[in-house]
């Protein structure tokens, strides 16, 4: 230990055991307990506790004062401490010999306490015995000392975070246990268990007996988190014996904790101890998978595709029962379930399927999102199954989707009322949505396309679609569009495609429109992705300039919403990329541009919000790396105008923005592609970049520097970094350059210098003066740039982050709170 913290030690020792002394919070406490085990990882215990008796004063005298005077989290704390250095079994020995450990967890220690009735107490209690609990002796002393009957009980206590801790308490304990008896099965049986583990196991198995559904969740519980964490053989002795009893709770009905049941089964199957074995796992989860409700069956159906060894016959009964919320709503429906044999397992346990869809509008709606996620889920996974029936899934969302928008005729009494229970629903047509999107991977017939395009087109122009369903509807509608069409090198899309959009301009027109600021958002990012991806498309172009979309996109820059603001900038952008402006207010192409140039600056320069100024930086910098033709007309001009903008941007985003455009400037300057990293060394290109000298003249004149060096001592770290690594970027490429000074000429930076100390000083006010090229040169060689960097690369906080910092900070904020203390008269 530092010297200077054991200096310290014995105050906080001393303010900690002091009952009038508060200290002010438990994350102090927590990082003290944290440097604590840091110290006796790296040394003994012994020998600490040895060094600095004030330690042990501490814990004993928490035991003398009782509970009348100890704070809960004092002696929350103090239980924890005392685990940390009872870990080592030599510092247990030397803590047991005063019998300070029995004190604190025996049953005549804090159990008996009326703090015992505070949970931060109870949940320290059982973080000193995990901490302990790592040898020989702490397994006796917990048997001993009745910790292990106290975890029991634990079990089900009233806070869940208590509750979750004692679980798995009586996991490490059972697996400490078994430490050494990873051998065959036959050296396990009956009383071969150790006594530790023979306890936990006998009240485990009197648990999964008993007739109280808490106490079978507790058991279960216990066994999932088990298999889970343990790999060695013993498990599967563990599960010959208490499998039975497991199995024989699917004869109860209602079978009590399901839904701890599914993980129990879930755990032993994706242990690798049960990959060969041949323990009646596979029976007992089929026979789960018929007895349990569909709603419950659901996760374990998941759980069982995504297994690596389960028999194939399991498998095509677990994916029969995830469908059959499908298939029994494509036949109240009066819709062909699939091909023949396809969905034959599903025919068993229809009956309870339809039971639980027509019991209840929550049941209903609970179950198909349960449904609809589960296959989402499985979709993109490599264990799903091979036969995978698209045209059902494709059909079944479809029709729930136009059930949720009540244009379905029902044909039957079912029918009639799942319409009246999905009528409106929003959950279901965002479940819906999400699940069709993802079908969109999958081939699909032209026809079954053509209703999926006509079933979203209606959820879009809906005006009983909400914000969130309609934004579920573009996503979905973006992803069909775009694997519905022929490969990118193709020059037009799929045939669905140009009339779908046809009709689907329209609609986004309307949505442009809305008065929910939410829907016009959504609106503009659906055609920002679209006019990404399709731009280029005759097709496209024609629907687009066809319609009023880019006006509206205009009109949408002064929206009085600033998220609105800011993405009708970004799609402003992209259609301006893709030479689909907007052409209508003006008299000719360059007006427009121009107009668009200006419009953009004027948002950057005066709107309030950060984040249309943060999107119009974004476009500036992009159009800049794509050679945007009103860019590269006078690139200079265009530099020179935008980077006094974004340098005194109040929005730290907008300058570390504006600090990304000047590398892209300097990168096509110099002659070379803009690099990932400011270091990486790029291959010279055909064209020979523009003469240094010149180059450094031209950034002064534009005032790069300027912008560089102020940034270098921004007071936000992102700002600074980025600014650092353009100035060593610089510096690198700068360093062979040496034609600038004559011999014997020093560059005179003193005033340089000296506004660059009073910037990192804090006081910016002062400009640089006029740069001039000798004097970068100079400056980017005095300035230890990457000494800047490392120290800019660490957290916020490392100065305060040392032990003796946290010492101080317990002490100096006692003193604190006293001084604050006043007198109530």
């Amino acid at each position: 230990m530092d010297p200077e913290c054991a200096r310290l030690l014995p105050a906080l020792c001393a303010v900690l055991a002091d009952p009038s002394q508060a200290v002010a919070d438990d994350t102090c406490l927590e990082k003290l307990l944290d440097w604590f085990k840091t110290v006796t990882e790296a040394g003994s215990s012994l020998l600490l506790l040895q060094e600095n008796p004030c330690l042990v004063d501490l814990l004993t005298h928490v035991l003398d004062l009782k509970p009348q005077n100890v704070s809960p989290r004092v002696l929350s704390f103090s239980l924890c401490l005392a685990g940390t250095f009872a870990a080592q079994e030599d510092c247990f020995e030397y803590l047991q010999q005063g019998q300070l450990l029995l004190g604190l967890f025996g049953e005549a220690g804090p159990l008996s306490w009326a703090a015992w009735s505070v949970p931060i107490v109870r949940s320290g209690w059982i973080r000193g015995l995990r901490s302990l609990a790592q040898h020989p002796s702490a397994l006796h002393f917990l048997g001993d000392s009745g910790a292990v009957d106290a975890l029991f009980s634990l079990q089900g206590d009233s806070s869940l975070f208590v509750a979750s801790a004692a679980s798995q308490l009586l996991v490490h304990i059972l697996a400490l246990s078994m430490q050494g008896k990873a051998a065959g099965s036959s050296s396990l049986q009956g009383s071969a268990w150790p006594a530790c583990a023979q306890k936990i196991v006998d009240h485990v198995e009197a648990c999964l007996c008993s007739t109280a559904a808490p106490q079978v969740t507790q058991a279960l519980n216990v066994l999932t988190t088990t298999f889970g964490r343990c790999h060695n053989p013993w498990t599967e002795v563990l599960w010959g014996q208490l499998g039975p009893l497991v199995a024989h709770l699917l004869e109860n009905e209602p079978i009590p904790a399901a839904h701890s049941l599914v993980d129990l089964l879930l755990s032993v199957a994706r242990s690798p101890v049960f990959a060969s074995a041949d323990c009646g796992l596979w029976e007992t989860t089929a026979r789960m998978l018929s007895c349990l409700s569909p709603s419950q069956a659901g996760p374990l159906a998941l759980g069982t595709l995504k297994l690596q060894n389960c028999p194939q016959a399991l498998r095509s009964q677990a994916f029969g029962v995830l469908l059959q919320p499908l298939v029994c709503i494509l036949r109240a429906t009066a819709q062909a379930p699939g091909p023949p044999g396809v969905l034959d397992e599903t025919t068993e346990g229809s009956s309870m399927t339809v039971d639980t869809l027509l019991s209840s509008k929550s049941a209903c709606v609970g179950l198909l999102c349960q449904t609809l996620a589960h296959l989402e889920e499985l979709q993109p996974l490599p264990q799903r199954p091979l036969h995978w029936p698209q045209t059902l899934l494709v059909e079944a969302a479809v029709i729930i989707l136009k059930l949720c928008e009540g244009s379905v005729a029902p044909s039957s009494s079912e029918g009639g009322r799942l319409c009246g229970a999905l009528a409106g629903c929003v959950r279901v047509q965002r479940a819906a949505l999400d699940f069709l999107g993802t079908l969109s991977q999958g081939a699909t017939s032209q026809e079954l396309m053509l209703q999926v395009f006509a079933v979203l087109l209606e959820t879009l122009e809906s005006p009983a679609s909400s914000p969130t369903v309609l934004k579920k509807a573009f996503q979905a509608t973006l992803r069909w569009l775009l694997d519905s069409s022929l490969p990118p090198s193709s020059l037009d899309l799929g045939l669905p495609a140009p009339l779908f959009l046809k009709e689907l301009f329209p609609v986004l027109q309307k949505r442009l429109c809305s008065p929910c600021w939410e829907v016009r958002d959504s609106a503009l990012e659906f055609l920002t992705h679209l006019t990404a991806c399709w731009g280029g498309e005759a097709d496209f172009r024609e629907v687009l300039l066809a319609s009023e979309v880019p006006k509206l996109t205009w009109q949408l820059l002064r929206d009085p919403e600033s998220y609105v603001r800011a993405s009708a900038v970004t799609a402003m952008g992209r259609l301006s990329s893709q030479g689909l402006q907007a052409a209508s207010e003006s008299s000719g192409h360059l007006e427009v541009q121009q107009g668009l140039v200006g419009e953009l600056l004027h948002i950057l320069s005066v709107d309030s919000e950060g984040f249309p100024r943060r999107a119009v930086a974004r476009v500036f910098t992009e159009w800049l790396r794509d050679s945007h033709a009103d860019v590269a007309r006078d690139t200079e001009w265009f530099v020179a105008t935008v980077l006094p903008m974004v340098s005194r941007d109040l929005d730290w985003e907008v300058r570390a923005q504006g600090l990304e455009l000047v590398q892209v400037f300097l990168a096509q300057t110099l002659g070379q592609s803009s690099p990932h990293c400011p270091y990486v060394v790029t291959l010279p290109k055909a064209s020979p970049p523009s003469p240094l000298p010149e180059v450094l003249r031209t950034l002064c004149q534009l005032q790069v520097f300027d912008f560089a060096f102020r940034a270098l001592f921004d007071c936000d770290r992102p700002v600074a970094q980025k600014a650092c690594d353009l100035l060593l970027f610089l510096k690198d490429k700068t360093a062979p350059c040496s034609g600038l000074q004559e011999p014997g000429e020093s560059s005179d930076v003193t005033s340089v210098e000296a506004t660059l100390q009073r910037w990192q000083a804090g006081e910016q006010g002062q400009p640089l003066s006029t740069l001039e090229p000798k004097e970068v040169l100079a400056a980017l060689r005095s300035m230890d740039l990457e000494g800047l960097q490392s120290r800019l690369a660490e957290s916020s906080d490392h100065v305060e982050k040392s032990p003796q910092s946290l010492l101080q900070d317990v002490l100096a904020t006692v003193a604190v709170l006293e001084e604050n203390v006043a007198d109530c008269y």
